[in-house]
């Protein structure tokens, strides 16, 4: 009996799974918060230039591999070559570059900078194909038609259409998909739009002689004017709220959700140091918190930056390879130029990357998600600051005052944790540094070049 895991396909399907580089800023980067910090989280990366998308999915899977299965609504009939088996490692490196992170800086002796050194160098991150019709196969008065089958690697793939959501949910069940109940008035929508139902399931033969262990994202291509993901289907049957991170890849800028508010996380605070050992729970009290405050009922924005670098980096940004392979296809169009300079490739630079954070439940989210790429290519990202102290002698008149402004700048550290969080303030200033008491000779000395 084998049993899988697959990282990664998104929540779309979740209802209908049955059963290093040298930094460039002054500090660095020590910890981020990415997809692992959830139970749960599904996972998407849509690349999108024009009407042309390539949509890879990939969701968390426990359990027995014969029991997997995933229907998922599309705007056309897709043909073979318009699907392919992913490498889920590349979702693994989308979420590792573009994750909210912790960076530490280093406060400098105060004695041996002037006032204008003294200021921090800081990253501003707020500003710095349609497929022709297949041969249909009707079943019977159900008013359910198989477009297209196929095998894909180690998936059994069905593109279906039906006229009527009870047919398509009797037809599922007939057939071995075991839909959940209240199935039927969600797909309903889908049918009215005409929209196609992919669906697929392990092909157990071809599962067992790739030899792998974990079941692959699967990754789509197709042409429509309509930039969506249907999320409703996951909703059936969960009773909490859901995690879903997508990495939407454009080759013009910013992608925003249209049909909820689009919100960035709150970001380059300084926080006290002791985070440094519980950033998980930083973040994970930060982003409730926030999702709380907003309603429960907004996308966040987590990332938005140029492939082509970062500052700072939790991971090293994609190549070329690895953007194509996650379904960037506009990277060999060569770029419109002046007649006289030679036409060049688009390098990674002409990847924007956008990371959408979104908890959903069925009362807050009753719509699918519907985007817009936008020409916004502001540099955005979820960042969180540790400042430490400088513990040297500090005899001048410029260490005297870098001394008593500690106090109150931990004060201040620990109100904006606080207000981050939602942690109880008298239990974080309990874990606050102590403050190193000057000698009589430094007090001495102060006096005088006070």
């Amino acid at each position: 009996m084998k049993w899988v895991r697959m990282v990664g396909m998104v929540m779309i399907a979740s209802v209908f799974l049955f059963a290093s580089k040298a930094w460039a800023f002054c500090g660095f980067y020590v910890a981020k918060a990415d997809s692992k910090l959830y139970n749960q989280a599904s996972q998407v990366a849509i690349a999108r230039a024009g009407n042309r998308t390539v949509l890879t999915m990939a969701n968390d899977y426990q359990g027995e591999v014969k029991d997997f299965a995933i229907v998922v609504p599309v705007p056309v009939v897709l043909q073979k070559d318009q699907i392919k088996v992913a490498d889920s490692k590349i979702i693994d490196r989308l979420d590792a570059f573009s994750a909210p992170r912790l960076v530490e800086y280093f406060d400098p002796d105060p004695c041996s900078m002037s006032e204008a050194n003294q200021m921090r160098s800081r990253v501003s991150p707020v500003s710095p194909l349609s497929a022709p019709a297949s041969e249909a196969a009707p079943s019977g008065s159900l008013g359910v038609t198989v477009e297209a089958k196929y095998t894909i690697g180690e998936y059994d793939i069905l593109i279906l259409s039906a006229k009527e959501s009870n047919g398509l949910e009797t037809w599922l069940n007939q057939n071995g998909y075991k839909i959940p109940r209240g199935a039927n008035r969600l797909l309903k929508p889908y049918i009215r739009q005409k929209m196609k139902f992919f669906v697929a399931k392990v092909n157990l033969e071809e599962f067992d002689k790739s030899g792998i262990q974990n079941l692959r994202p699967l990754q789509m291509m197709y042409e429509s004017p309509r930039f969506m993901l249907p999320i409703r289907l996951g909703m059936i049957n969960a009773k909490d709220a859901q995690d879903l991170l997508i990495y939407s890849l454009s080759a013009k800028g910013q992608t925003e959700v249209t049909n909820y508010r689009t919100v960035k996380v709150p970001t380059d605070n300084e926080i006290p140091v002791f985070v440094k050992n519980e950033f998980d729970d930083f973040y994970k009290s930060m982003f409730q918190t926030a999702y709380n405050r907003e309603g429960r009922n907004v996308a966040f924005l987590e990332y938005g930056w140029d492939m082509g670098n970062c500052d700072p980096c939790s991971a090293e940004p994609l190549s070329r390879e690895e953007l194509k392979q996650a379904g960037v296809f506009w990277l060999d169009e060569p770029r419109s130029s002046e007649s006289r300079r030679p036409i060049m490739p688009p390098s990674n630079s002409s990847v924007y990357i956008t990371r959408l954070h979104v908890r959903y439940t069925r009362d807050r989210f009753p719509e699918d998600l519907m985007f817009q790429e936008t020409s916004n290519q502001e540099l955005f990202q979820g960042r969180y600051v540790l400042r430490h102290t400088f513990n040297g002698e500090a005899t001048c008149q410029e260490g005297r005052r870098y001394q008593r402004s500690l106090p109150q700048r931990y004060e201040k550290e620990a109100q904006t944790l606080a207000r981050l969080t939602g942690w109880n303030i008298d239990e974080i200033r309990k874990k606050l540094p102590t403050m190193k008491p000057i000698s009589w000779l430094q007090q001495v000395w102060l006096s005088l070049v006070d």
